[in-house]
């Protein structure tokens, strides 16, 4: 019987971050912004890639501050007190650049508000300087967004929120295990153990998603492999961006239970279906029911749902579904 794997801390995973997350001092007036959650626990599992794309355009420390000003046809980054300093091709290039460069990263955790690396929401203003009611990504961001649109990307504050993080991380992990399961050694074999052990968590964020990427996978010997790999990949990254939910998680954990049902007795069993329903009501976080569901498929679950990544698709050590 195949053992359940548990993914463990692994510094080998690769994230780019903004270097001002690091505590790195290159913020306009020569400050930081240090998170405490990217370097006291994040650090502990990932590796990171700091990079300040104001300072490695030449811009110095302290310097003036930028700004996005413009409308919603278009949006440059400009001097806050000096506007003829127009820096957003060096930043949009840069970010190109940084996307070809950044090979081996699964993720990316940018710093909010910045009108260089701000994901979105970044305030645009009038050339009078009065805000214009409307908001964009920051230059840089948006250049690496759309060279790696399949890339896990978030902003720092937003890590704060439970939902976001467990889904950001989420898609980290599958991402990486995409490049060394599948595009390190690519074949079609590859492509079905992959989907295989990915079932259920697709049905968690997609209910529908898991069956149109079911009959994307039997299309595997009929189809040329790269772009089948190619559509895959981006249909199955665009599912986990879609948020699972507690009617989700509930319907894919007690899919899960069936394949133990008979072997379990019906005491525990009614006990699981108690915590499922807490779960689904609010009352519980998913690591509760979760933790009882992955008790029986260690203890009486076959090899192929014993693989599920749904089951372990992140450290326990980070906690991620302990608030969700």
């Amino acid at each position: 019987m195949a053992i359940v794997s548990i993914p463990e801390p692994e510094k080998d995973i690769k994230l780019g971050i903004s270097a001002c997350l690091m505590g790195q001092k290159v913020r306009y007036d020569g400050g930081h912004k240090r998170s405490s959650f990217c370097m006291n626990t994040l650090s502990q599992y990932f590796h990171f890639e700091s990079v300040c794309p104001e300072v490695a355009i030449g811009l110095g420390t302290p310097r003036e501050p930028i700004r996005l000003v413009g409308d919603i046809q278009q949006v440059r980054v400009v001097g806050t007190d000096h506007p003829d300093v127009d820096v957003t091709d060096q930043l949009t290039d840069y970010g190109y650049q940084k996307a070809r460069e950044l090979t081996e990263i699964s993720g990316y955790i940018l710093m909010q508000k910045s009108p260089s690396c701000g994901m979105e929401r970044v305030k645009v203003y009038h050339e009078n300087g009065c805000p214009s009611g409307v908001s964009a990504a920051g230059a840089y961001a948006k250049a690496l967004m759309a060279a790696k649109p399949l890339l896990p990307v978030e902003e720092e504050g937003r890590l704060h929120d439970p939902v976001l993080r467990e889904n950001f991380f989420t898609r980290v992990y599958a991402y990486h295990r995409w490049h060394n399961e599948v595009l390190n050694n690519p074949s079609h074999a590859a492509l079905v153990h992959f989907h295989s052990t990915h079932k259920y968590m697709i049905m968690a964020h997609n209910p529908s998603d898991y069956s149109a990427l079911g009959r994307l996978v039997a299309k595997a010997g009929k189809m040329e492999l790269e772009p089948l790999l190619t559509q895959y990949f981006e249909e199955f990254m665009n599912t986990l961006k879609k948020r699972a939910n507690r009617k989700s998680h509930t319907n894919t954990m007690l899919h899960i239970m069936g394949y133990v049902k008979k072997t379990v007795d019906t005491t525990e069993r009614n006990q699981f279906l108690k915590l499922v329903e807490e779960y689904r009501q609010g009352i519980l976080p998913l690591v509760v029911p979760m933790t009882m569901l992955r008790h029986f498929i260690e203890n009486h679950g076959n090899d192929y749902i014993q693989e599920q990544t749904y089951l372990h698709p992140h450290p326990d050590q980070l906690g991620l579904r302990n608030q969700i």
